[in-house]
């Protein structure tokens, strides 16, 4: 029974990861991006358009981002462990749409997508 529970854990998480590719026709689309590395990081180079936010700000998405919940919210960070655990709290707080940017910034620059640099916005 616990393998089973793992198995579906894991298919629900992975189905809650897109690639690269994906994410770039959810931006077309409208979807708003989030991205959870800190501000040097950030300010280093993030996907166009992306807005940053820390970890108290995801646990207030309810109020932050009300506006987005019923659009597709794309989540990244380095690698896409920490956009994963983003990923279940916005979730449970309505966000049905959020989804993780798999393999996080890294995927993305490795298939040498544009970044932006500076500060840019924050939500």
């Amino acid at each position: 029974m616990f393998a089973v529970l793992i198995e579906i854990r894991a298919r629900s998480e992975s189905f809650a990861s897109i690639s690269a590719q994906e994410a770039i026709q959810l931006m077309n689309r409208g979807a708003l991006t989030i991205d959870l590395r800190s501000a040097e990081q950030f300010a280093a180079g993030h996907v166009t358009g992306a807005r940053r936010m820390d970890g108290e700000q995801i646990l207030k998405a309810d109020e932050l981002l009300k506006k987005h919940k019923q659009k597709p919210l794309i989540v990244y960070c380095n690698s896409g462990s920490l956009a994963a655990a983003a990923i279940r709290k916005l979730r449970e707080q309505g966000f049905a749409q959020a989804v993780n940017l798999r393999g996080g910034i890294t995927a993305w620059r490795a298939e040498n997508l544009p970044v932006e640099k500076g500060s840019g916005s924050n939500a």
